[in-house]
């Protein structure tokens, strides 16, 4: 799918150098709000900005601070795990 969008050029020049800057800006601002908002997962901002792994999409999400905090189900796994651990 492709999108337009009308920007004031001097808005424009605001968000970044050149048009394929704009569109990158636009383009990660749209896929961390989607992340935050639920509407993309990890994977699918990995695959929107084409991110060659999950880490670089992790990395990406932390700097723009929209990593989640974890869930109950990943505190309690990490718990048992830690718990097998002492047991050791």
């Amino acid at each position: 799918m492709t999108v337009t969008l009308d920007i004031p050029d001097d808005l424009a020049s605001a968000i970044g150098g050149g048009a394929g800057d704009v569109r990158r800006a636009v383009l990660e601002g749209f896929a961390v709000e989607a992340y935050r908002s639920g509407r993309l997962s990890c994977a699918e901002v990995r695959q929107l900005l084409g991110l060659a792994s999950r880490w670089e999409a992790e990395d990406f999400l932390s700097r723009h601070g929209a990593w989640p905090d974890p869930s109950v189900a990943e505190i309690e796994a990490d718990l048992r795990v830690a718990e097998s651990f002492r047991r050791q």
